[in-house]
C-alpha cells in the first residue's frame, strides 16, 4: 500500500512466476440485501444453473435455501409459516433450521416439538435430526433420555460420523468407546481430539502421531507433527509413511523438507524427481544437482528425466549444461523445446550466435505449437515493437495466438496483435483480435483491456473509478460437487460447521483428494469465513498433472460456481458503503482487497501490513489523524476499510482519477509512481504499464485490474450479456 512498504504479502501458490501469474484469479459472493447496488436474482437460482452444469437432476425446492443466510430472529417467521405447511422437502428444512436456532438460543423444549418424528419425514438428515434432538435433551438436563438417544444413535447409524460425536462423549467415561471412534472414524475431528489427548498422556505413540499427520491436516502444528515423525521415527517409518509426509509438506510449500521426505520414499521416477526439485526450490543446489544426477541415473527413460535434465543443465556451468540440453533435445521431445530454447541463450553469451539462431529457429520449425515457441516469438515481437516495426510485431505475435492458444502469454499477445493492427489502421483485424481475447481468454486481465478497446461500457484507466456497477449475487449458495446427500443439505441450509465435519469424515484418502472433493473443502472453507484458504484451495487446482484430474478441472471451470468461488466478496456491506462514501468503484475497492490480503482481517505482511486493504501501521496512524478517527483497530474490518479507501481516495486525488496510476501508488508509494511517469510518459496506458520496472507493481496493477473485470462478467448483467454473444 505503501512506499515505505518493500514487500507486499504472498498469496499465490506454488513457485515461479507461471505461478504468481495465475494467481490473478479469484473470488466470493454478494451477501447484501441493498436494493441499489446489491440486487438479487430474480431468475434461475444458481443452484439450478449448477445442477445443469454437473447433470444433476434431483430437482431442489428453494424457498428455505433462500433465507439460510438471514440471522435467526430475521428469518423465523418465514420459517414457521413454511413448516407449518403441506408435506414436502420445503418443510422438512424449515423445521429442521427452527431447531437448530431453538437450540442455539437455548429453547430446547420448542425446538423439540419441530424434530418430533422428523427423521422419519426427512431421512436424508435423520442422524442429524436424532443428534439435534440429544442437544435438546442435554439443555433441558434430561439425563436418562439424552442417555436413549445416544445409544439410538449407535444402534441406528452407526457408519454414520454423527456416532463418532456420540463415541467421544461416552469414552469420557468408558475408554473402550474412544478406541472404537479412533479405529471408525480417524478422519472425525473428535477422533483428532481424543488423539491428541491420548498423545498429551503419553507423546510417544507412533500410530497416534501418524494418524494426525494424515487425517489432521487443518491443524495448526501440523507441520511440528510431520518434522516430529521426521526426525525422531524415521527409523519406524513406512514407505507410504514417508510419502505421505512428503505430499504433506509439498501442499504446504515446504519444499526442502518434501525433497527430503520423498529421497526416504518409494523408489519411484517421480518421487526422485521431486525429492531433487524440492531441494533445488529452497536453494540447496549442491544436494539438488546430486540428487538431479541420481534420478537420471537410475530411470535414463523416465518421462520425468527429461525436465530432470532440464533442471540440471540450470544449476550447471555452461559446457556442461549444453550436453545436459542436447540428451534432452535427442531424448525427450516433450521438453526438447524449451531445452532449445536454453540452449540458444547459453550459446548466445558463448558468442555463437550463428549456432544460437539455429536453436531457436529449430523451435519455430519442429516445434511450432509450443510454449518454447510462443515465448520465443514474444521475445521477437517486442523487439520489434520496441523499435517501432509494429508490421513485424504483428507478424511474429500473430502465430501464438493460432499455434498455442492454451499459453500462458496467449491473452496477452491476442491484445498486442489487436493494438499494433489498430495502429496500423488495420481496424477490422484488431476487432477480430479483441473480440478473440474477450472470447477465449475471457478471465485474463487483457479481456479486460480488450473489452474497453471495443467499446464496452466497462470503465477504463481514466472513467472506473466514478463507476457503480450493477452486481446480482445468486440467491442460494452452489451444490458441491463431492461429498454425501448429508452433507450437501447441510451445506446448502448453512450448516456450516456441522457440513465440515461430516465432510471432513466422509473423505477417505485426505493427501489424495479428488478435484470435486478439493473444490468442496474450498466452498466450505469461504462459507465458515477462511477466505485465504478457501480461494486458495480453488487455485491449487490449477497445479494438478494427472491428465484425469487436469480433464476434471476443465470441466469444473466452465461452470459458474468455480469462478464464483474464486471471485468472492465477503464484508460487501462495508465495502459498498464506504466505497459510497469515498466516491470509488466498489467493485475496484473489492478487487484491490482481494489483491491485498484475500479478505483475511487479521493476516500480516512481511513487512507488517495489516488486515483486508494491508494497512502499514504508520500510515493507518496518519489517515486515522486526518478523519480523526479515536480508538481504532486495523484487524477490525470496519476500521480497516475505512482507512483503505480513504488512502485509495487520496492516490485517486493525486493523479488525477487515473485508477492506473492510483492503484500503482497504493503499491508501490506516490513517489515511484511519479518518477516513473517523469521518465516514461503517460501516452500510452498499456505501453506503460509494460515498462513499470517493479514487477511485483506491474503484476499488482495487473490482478488487481483482472479483478475487476472478474467480478464485472460474473456479476454485472450487461457484461454478462456481452460475453454470451
Amino acid at each position: 500500500m505503501l512506499e515505505e512498504r518493500n514487500q507486499k504479502i504472498r498469496l499465490a501458490l506454488g513457485s515461479g512466476l507461471a505461478m504468481v501469474i495465475l494467481a490473478l484469479l479469484g473470488s466470493i459472493l454478494f451477501v447484501s440485501r441493498d436494493k441499489g447496488w446489491f440486487t438479487q436474482w430474480q431468475g434461475q437460482t444458481q443452484e439450478a444453473r449448477n445442477q445443469a452444469e454437473y447433470g444433476l437432476e434431483q430437482e431442489r425446492a428453494s424457498s428455505v435455501l433462500n433465507l439460510v443466510s438471514l440471522a435467526p430472529e430475521q428469518r423465523k417467521s418465514q420459517l414457521e409459516t413454511i413448516a407449518q405447511g403441506s408435506e414436502s422437502l420445503n418443510r422438512d428444512r424449515a423445521r429442521y433450521l427452527l431447531a437448530t436456532d431453538l437450540i442455539e438460543q437455548e429453547q430446547p423444549e420448542t425446538a423439540l416439538e419441530w424434530l418430533e418424528g422428523l427423521e422419519a419425514d426427512y431421512p436424508t438428515l435423520a442422524p442429524q435430526i436424532v443428534w439435534q434432538r440429544a442437544r435438546a435433551y442435554e439443555l433441558m438436563g434430561e439425563a436418562e433420555k439424552l442417555e436413549e438417544t445416544y445409544q439410538e444413535i449407535l444402534a441406528k447409524y452407526p457408519q454414520s460420523p454423527v456416532a463418532a460425536e456420540v463415541l467421544y462423549i461416552l469414552g469420557k467415561s468408558e475408554p473402550q468407546y474412544w478406541q472404537q471412534a479412533i479405529d471408525e472414524f480417524p478422519n472425525h475431528t473428535r477422533t483428532h481430539e481424543i488423539i491428541r489427548q491420548r498423545l498429551k498422556n503419553n507423546p510417544n505413540q507412533l500410530e497416534l502421531l501418524l494418524a494426525l499427520a494424515k487425517y489432521d491436516l487443518d491443524a495448526k502444528d501440523i507441520s511440528k507433527i510431520r518434522d516430529r515423525l521426521f526426525h525422531s521415527y524415521a527409523s519406524r517409518l513406512q514407505d507410504e509413511d514417508w510419502e505421505m509426509l512428503a505430499k504433506g509438506y509439498w501442499q504446504q510449500w515446504e519444499y526442502g523438507k518434501a525433497g527430503d521426505a520423498y529421497a526416504n520414499g518409494p523408489l519411484t521416477p517421480e518421487n526422485a524427481y521431486l525429492a531433487a526439485r524440492g531441494r533445488h526450490l529452497v536453494g540447496r543446489r549442491a544436494e539438488a544437482r546430486k540428487a538431479y544426477k541420481k534420478m537420471i541415473s537410475q530411470y535414463p527413460y523416465a518421462p520425468e528425466t527429461g525436465l530432470a535434465l532440464r533442471r540440471l543443465a540450470s544449476l550447471s556451468a555452461n559446457q556442461d549444461a549444453l550436453t545436459y540440453l542436447d540428451q534432452v533435445i535427442n531424448k525427450f521431445p516433450e521438453e526438447a523445446p524449451e531445452a532449445l530454447l536454453s540452449k540458444g541463450k547459453i550459446l548466445e553469451q558463448l558468442n555463437s550466435t550463428k549456432s544460437a539462431a539455429q536453436a531457436r529457429q529449430r523451435v519455430l520449425d519442429q516445434y511450432a505449437n509450443s510454449e518454447a515457441a510462443s515465448k520465443y516469438r514474444w521475445q521477437v515481437a517486442q523487439e520489434y515493437a520496441e523499435d517501432g516495426n509494429l508490421m513485424k510485431a504483428w507478424q511474429w505475435a500473430g502465430p501464438i495466438v493460432a499455434n498455442t492458444p492454451e499459453s500462458s502469454i496467449a491473452a496477452k499477445a491476442g491484445f498486442w496483435v489487436g493494438k499494433w493492427a489498430q495502429q496500423l489502421g488495420r481496424d477490422q483485424d484488431a476487432r477480430n483480435a479483441f473480440e478473440h481475447v474477450v472470447s477465449h481468454h475471457p478471465q485474463s486481465y487483457y479481456a479486460w483491456r480488450s473489452a474497453v478497446m471495443l467499446g464496452w461500457d466497462v470503465g477504463n484507466f481514466e472513467t472506473v473509478r466514478q463507476k457503480t456497477p450493477q452486481v446480482i449475487q445468486p440467491e442460494e449458495r452452489p451444490l458441491p460437487p463431492a461429498g454425501s446427500a448429508s452433507f450437501k443439505e447441510l451445506f446448502l441450509m448453512g450448516q456450516d460447521q456441522d457440513a465440515w465435519t461430516l465432510f471432513q469424515a466422509e473423505i477417505e484418502n485426505q493427501p489424495e483428494i479428488s478435484v470435486a472433493e478439493q473444490f468442496t473443502q474450498g466452498l466450505l472453507k469461504l462459507a465458515k469465513g477462511k477466505n485465504l484458504q478457501g480461494i486458495n484451495l480453488v487455485w491449487n487446482l490449477t497445479q494438478r498433472e494427472n491428465p484425469e484430474d487436469i480433464e476434471s478441472w476443465q470441466a469444473l471451470r466452465r461452470t459458474s460456481q468455480y469462478w464464483q468461488a474464486l471471485f468472492p466478496i465477503p464484508y460487501d456491506e462495508m465495502i459498498l458503503s464506504w466505497s459510497k462514501e469515498r466516491s470509488l468503484n466498489p467493485l475496484l475497492v473489492t478487487s484491490v482487497i482481494r489483491q491485498e490480503s484475500r479478505f483475511e482481517r487479521e493476516i500480516r505482511s512481511s513487512a507488517g501490513a495489516v488486515g483486508l486493504m494491508q494497512v502499514m501501521p504508520g500510515t493507518g496512524n496518519w489517515v486515522a489523524q486526518k478523519i480523526n478517527l479515536q480508538d481504532y483497530s486495523l484487524t477490525d474490518p470496519e476500521d480497516n476499510i475505512k482507512l483503505g479507501t480513504w488512502y485509495l481516495d487520496h492516490t485517486h486525488e493525486q493523479y488525477g482519477d487515473n485508477s492506473l496510476l492510483a492503484v500503482a501508488s497504493y503499491n508501490a508509494g506516490p513517489g515511484n509512481v511519479a518518477n516513473w511517469v517523469k521518465r516514461y510518459g503517460f501516452n500510452d496506458p498499456d505501453i506503460f504499464v509494460e515498462q513499470i520496472p517493479f514487477p511485483e507493481t506491474k503484476l499488482y496493477v495487473e490482478s488487481v485490474f483482472s479483478n475487476y473485470w472478474n467480478y464485472m462478467r460474473l456479476y454485472n448483467p450487461e457484461v454478462s450479456q456481452l460475453l454470451k454473444k
